[in-house]
């Protein structure tokens, strides 16, 4: 599935959420100089953040369609797993990577961050948390439950933070195992966006599984969402919390 989002990338860059501005500042402040590595970068939603913010940014993807659409923006990517790509002696400020260490072996991928970093460098992976309205979220439900009754997925209102929360601890886990790291500092960013039946039903298709579905499923599927965007008055306030790892990189090398 890691290799999956390509298929539609100009939807996955247009539709997806960016990350709090706060989150980026404070990680840059952290880091000793300016140059990144983003793991994972898809279609440089956050790298071109963190451009913004100063940093000269390399992605590096396992997703040529992703990457190609990241070099359209004017970013330069490697396609390359994380874990066995290659930083062929250069070294780096910070390692993050936005929505994407869940694909990544958590000790291997800790370790080629360690390669790659200076001393004092940072590795830093956050994700975005969804969480909508109580009402709507049992409603979403329904609709999972209606159209998709042998899959459990979203089948309940969304977890929100708790379930990136857990990520966060396995992928700590893994720079701990990994070695070369200071103890794991967790952090959370808090923020809130309104969404038109037709913005969340044009993101919706990129979540995980939902391109993998028979085209008249996913139509059933945003149908019934829609319907219930406009029962609830056509829009939505979507609270997320952006929940982040992040540690320094110790040593001498």
């Amino acid at each position: 599935m890691a290799e999956s989002f390509g298929t539609d990338a100009d939807r996955y860059d247009r539709a997806r959420p960016s990350y709090p501005g706060a989150m980026v500042d404070r990680i840059v402040a952290a880091s000793p100089g300016p140059d990144v590595v983003d793991a994972g970068c898809g279609t440089g939603i956050a790298a071109r953040q963190f451009q913004a913010a100063g940093c000269q940014v390399l992605g590096v993807d396992v997703d040529p369609r992703m990457a190609g659409l990241a070099r359209e923006r004017g970013l330069t990517v490697e396609v390359a797993r994380f874990e066995d790509w290659d930083p062929a002696g250069r070294a780096f400020d910070a390692v993050v990577a936005g929505q994407a260490w869940h694909w990544v072996d958590p000790v291997a991928g800790a370790a080629k961050a360690a390669q790659a970093l200076r001393p004092g460098g940072r590795l830093a992976l956050f994700w975005n948390a969804a969480g909508p309205p109580p009402g709507l979220g049992e409603a979403f439900a329904a609709v999972y439950r209606r159209v998709l009754p042998d899959s459990p997925m979203f089948h309940r209102p969304p977890p929100g933070a708790e379930v990136y929360r857990a990520g966060c601890v396995k992928a700590a886990d893994g720079m701990r195992q990994a070695g070369g790291f200071g103890e794991p500092e967790h952090w959370q960013f808090d923020w809130d966006r309104n969404y038109t039946r037709e913005e969340w039903l044009d993101q919706l298709p990129t979540f995980g599984f939902h391109h993998q579905l028979p085209p008249a499923t996913l139509r059933q599927l945003l149908a019934g969402v829609g319907g219930a965007i406009d029962a609830a008055g056509g829009s939505f306030t979507m609270h997320y919390a952006t929940v982040v790892v992040i540690a320094a990189r110790t040593g001498a090398s």
